[in-house]
């Protein structure tokens, strides 16, 4: 077996590991950090592929970004000891019934289509074009998009804050005396 068959079944593992615990987990902080596991073994295998600049964006955007944004989010709201109610068996047996579906509906998928190789030869990334582009605020330009991402982030992190904010009791006995 070639090394980067091992390293490929190394990062697959790791993926499909880390996402079960990711959801499984009931520890809010944990899931975060396993998350982050998930992300940077992606990242691995579009550097096997490579895909370096969608391996660099995976790494600084997502595990870099998202995540140390949803860690901050969770030491901010002080919810770090906060285990999530365990599900009932209903759920679990509904959700391990879906999960296995959509397993078998994406591996029938993969097998009914027809993969052909092609014979182009491979086209040369040009690192200016996809700056100018990614620059630019023209037809092909992405800083419009990139900009609404960053207010929607946030607002969302924002929104999420003052959901997540604990009531005092005093604040609380206001609301109530209001009602």
């Amino acid at each position: 077996m070639a090394s980067n068959q091992i390293m490929f079944i190394l990062f697959s593992v790791m993926i499909v590991v880390f996402s079960v615990l990711t959801v499984t987990s009931r520890r809010i902080l944990r899931a975060a950090v396993y998350l982050l596991f998930v992300l940077v073994s992606t990242s691995g295998l579009y550097f096997m592929l490579n895909y370096q600049f969608l391996a660099a964006v995976q790494l600084t955007l997502y595990a870099g970004g998202i995540v140390v944004l949803i860690i901050f989010s969770i030491l901010l709201t002080s919810h770090i000891s906060q285990n999530f109610e365990s599900s009932g068996w209903k759920k679990n047996i509904f959700s391990a019934i879906a999960a296995l579906i959509g397993a078998l509906l994406s591996i029938i998928t993969i097998l009914d289509y027809k993969f052909s190789a092609t014979t182009e030869v491979a086209q040369e990334v040009n690192m200016k074009l996809i700056g100018k582009s990614l620059l630019s605020t023209g037809y092909d330009g992405y800083v419009l998009p990139f900009e609404i991402i960053s207010v929607l982030l946030l607002a969302a992190m924002v929104a999420a804050i003052v959901v997540a904010k604990k009531v005092s009791p005093k604040s609380a006995e206001l609301q109530n005396l209001k009602q």
